[in-house]
Order: C-alpha cells, then sequence, then structure tokens
C-alpha cells in the first residue's frame, strides 16, 4: 500500500479466519465499546459519540480514540489497576478472553485513533456474527437426553439450575483456571456447590482459539465424554463462550463414537446450539486418531493437501521430486506464483516424507524447510504430515516450515470409519475410570 499510494490513509485490521472479527457489545455506557472478542477494549474520549447512533458527529473531528492493552496484563490486579485510572476509559467492562498460561510480564500499551467511518463499515461487514457478552449469565441448550453443551457457570444459582433443572449429574469444563480467574468466578464456591448438589465437576483445560491444542487434546476430551456417559451421568459440556471448545467435543463425540458424518454431526449440534466449532481442528483431530491404529499404512485417499513452496528467483525451471512422486522419477512441475514464489500442491496421506527440488535440472534442497540425511547419506527436505493421537498429548513446539499443510475433510472410507471407531474406543477406555471418582 505504501508503494501504490501516496498521503496519509486508513488501514482496518479484522480477524477474518475466526468466529469474532469484529463486533459491538451491549454497551455499559456511551463511552464503553468493546470489540474484536473482547480482546482489544476500545476506550473512545470523544463524548460525541453515542452507543444509541454511532455515526459521525459533525461537531467532532470523526476520530475514535483508542486505548488497547495486552491480554496478559488483564488479571484480577490488573483489572484494579485499570479502575483506578482516573479520566481513562470509565467504566471499563470486565469483558476478556486469556490466550495462554504461560503468557507472564507487564502489559503491553498502545495508544492513537482512527476514523469512526472505518470502524462503522467493519461493524456492518461483522453483522451476524457471534459475540459473547458475560453479563447475559450461563447459556446452555439440549444435544441429547445425557449431553447438554453451554457457557462457563458463573454463581452457585447456575449450578441448582443445572441440578435442578436440566438434571446435570457431571460437568466437562474446558476452561482454564486463568480464564476462571481472570472473569471474575469464583471456582472454589462452584466445585463445592457441585458437591452438595452430587455433581462430578472435571476440568481439563484447552486454550482458547488455539486450533492446534483443540486438535491435539480433543481426543482425550472425547474419551472422558465417553466415559461419562457410559455411567450413565447426564453431562454439561462447558467452555467460556460455549462457542467453540465445548461444542467442538460433542460434535467429535458423535462423529467418532455413533458412525455419524462430521457433515451430520456439525449440522446437528450447530442447529440446536449456537456456536461456531472449530471444523478443521475436529477434522485433522480424526485422521490423526485414525493414524493411531494404522500402524502407518493409509488406506485411502489422501488426508492433507500440502502446498509446496520455493523460493528462488523468476524465470526458473522449477519441479517438485520425492518419495511421493513415483519414488523420486515422476517430477512435479511448479507454478510460478510471481516474483520470486514457486508452488506445488500435492494430496498426500499421514507419514513422513523426502523431496528435493529440481531447479534448471539442479538437484537442490529448500533451506527454508526442514532436512536431514537419509540412509545414503542424501540430504533432503522432510515433512511429516499430521500426526498420531495420544491419550496424554504432548503439545510440542512445530517445526518452521514454508510449506502450507491444509486438512482434507470429506467422507470417510469404509477401513477408515472402521479404524476411526476402533481408535476412539481405544482413547475412552485408556482413561482410568477411578479417576472419575469423587474423593
Amino acid at each position: 500500500m505504501l508503494k501504490e499510494l501516496s498521503g496519509p490513509f486508513s488501514l482496518v485490521l479484522e480477524r477474518p479466519f475466526s468466529p469474532f472479527p469484529i463486533h459491538q457489545l451491549h454497551l455499559m455506557s456511551d463511552l464503553d465499546v468493546l470489540f474484536n472478542r473482547g480482546r482489544v477494549s476500545v476506550a473512545s474520549w470523544n463524548k460525541s459519540i453515542l452507543a444509541s447512533n454511532f455515526q459521525t458527529s459533525s461537531e467532532s473531528t470523526g476520530n475514535s480514540g483508542f486505548v488497547m492493552f495486552s491480554s496478559k496484563f488483564l488479571t484480577s490486579q490488573g483489572w484494579n489497576l485499570l479502575n483506578d485510572q482516573n479520566g481513562l476509559a470509565q467504566p471499563m467492562s470486565e469483558l476478556v478472553c486469556i490466550f495462554s498460561e504461560e503468557e507472564s510480564g507487564d502489559g503491553e500499551w498502545a495508544h492513537g485513533n482512527f476514523p469512526l467511518e472505518e470502524y462503522v463499515k467493519a461493524l456492518d461487514r461483522s453483522k451476524g456474527e457471534l459475540y459473547y457478552n458475560h453479563s447475559l449469565g450461563m447459556r446452555y441448550s439440549k444435544i441429547t437426553e445425557q449431553i447438554y453443551v453451554g457457557s462457563c457457570i458463573q454463581t452457585e444459582a447456575d449450578v441448582q439450575t443445572l441440578s435442578n433443572v436440566a438434571g446435570v449429574t457431571a460437568v466437562l469444563n474446558f476452561q482454564s483456571g486463568v480464564e476462571t480467574e481472570n472473569w471474575g468466578i469464583n471456582s472454589n464456591s462452584i466445585n463445592q456447590s457441585c458437591q452438595r448438589s452430587n455433581i462430578l465437576m472435571i476440568n481439563y483445560p484447552i486454550r482458547e482459539g488455539d486450533s492446534f491444542d483443540m486438535r491435539k487434546k480433543l481426543p482425550f476430551g472425547v474419551g472422558l465424554l465417553l466415559r461419562l456417559l457410559k455411567k450413565n451421568h447426564r453431562v454439561f459440556v462447558t467452555c467460556t463462550t460455549g462457542f467453540d471448545r465445548s461444542p467442538a467435543c460433542v460434535i467429535a463425540y458423535l462423529h467418532w463414537m455413533t458412525d455419524t458424518s462430521l457433515h451430520a454431526a456439525y449440522n446437528f449440534v450447530t442447529g440446536l446450539h449456537t456456536c461456531r466449532p472449530d471444523r478443521p481442528a475436529i477434522a485433522w483431530a480424526t485422521w490423526d486418531l485414525i493414524a493411531m491404529v494404522e500402524k502407518g499404512e493409509h488406506d485411502g485417499p489422501g488426508t492433507h493437501a500440502v502446498t509446496f513452496i520455493w523460493n528462488g528467483h523468476e524465470g526458473e525451471d522449477v519441479n517438485l521430486v520425492g518419495d511421493f512422486t513415483g519414488n523420486w522419477k515422476e517430477p512435479i512441475k511448479a507454478i510460478h506464483k510471481g516474483g520470486s514464489r514457486y508452488e506445488v500442491e500435492v494430496r498426500l496421506s499421514q507419514g513422513k516424507y523426502y523431496y528435493k527440488f529440481i531447479i534448471n535440472g539442479q538437484w537442490r534442497h529448500s533451506t527454508s524447510s526442514p532436512a536431514e540425511r537419509d540412509g545414503s547419506g542424501n540430504l533432503n527436505n522432510v515433512i511429516v504430515i499430521g500426526d498420531i493421537a495420544s491419550v496424554r498429548p504432548s503439545v510440542q513446539q512445530q517445526k518452521k516450515d514454508v510449506n502450507v499443510v491444509r486438512v482434507i475433510e470429506r467422507p470417510l472410507t469404509e477401513n477408515e470409519r472402521f479404524m476411526l471407531a476402533k481408535a476412539a474406543r481405544c482413547v475412552a477406555f485408556s482413561i482410568c475410570p477411578i479417576r472419575l471418582t469423587p474423593k
């Protein structure tokens, strides 16, 4: 944009791959505007902007001021500090989602302004999107006779509602302790209330908005749900918003345990409960689960679409060759995408593959992707597609790779359905029942 435009211009950043790119929430006051899933707060000091008529005022400059702070600043002590800042965006709603428990350190602050018209346009583009309002209280929906799904339990009264109205006898909660603390939820009182109501509470934190963490932990979450159902519990599956982690677990359960297609399970749950779960994460976890019992030999079409990328020089003749291209004998010509970028898309099943690029007749490996030597001492690029599900997943940092891997969602073959059912039950029954017995 800097190369093509001259003079000042505005750039509005949104989250197109998130269910909540931008939205306007229920406002506590005319000065309290929260958007972007609650993770970034916008505090206007332009008093002519009213919540009831969010348009540019002829008396104002047309700009809305903002103050942003990092999620890791929003601890309970952080909120107290914010509330003590006289004149700085009073009052502030306690609406925030925490990314990770590992974050620490001082808060990160920024301030500035942006044209109000751009924000209004962004709001218009986001109409129909989901947003979470914590002040509305717990929301839940009945999925089956034994499964309910919804947002987090906030008070002891919510526990009584689940027990007396829905007949819930167990809660499977995907919130982290940090999330609970930052939403101002007294987890101790809720746990004690559950004990008094003979409700079994199981906490298994999954990071919100983290597709990789969801994919790795979903098999164990589904195993917990199956175990509870086998014990004839009526289960309330919950996370903070009730939009992502909890419905994803229920969808995966229906897909894996009841021989229902992912498409049908997804439509069934989203038709009963307003939510937007991470569908690719469920599909990816499905292939990881199947790989657990396949012994490294996948019998079926490709499970992932891989875009191999070569960054070289314009005008080069680029081909991809590997043990998946007719055992190194059938090179695939790369497509020039402009500048120095060349791409080849290949559908592969889960597994480990070696490859190289042929550049103007010369065999070369890419320095932008992982490489290792084979048994003959040749240096090749290597890529591992997918992973193998585990009951106790160890979420390790992914290696940097310029190549792009996307999961393929498609109807399962008969053999894949059999493997999925076998793997899902292996995970479920590897969970010791005694761990679910209250002390």
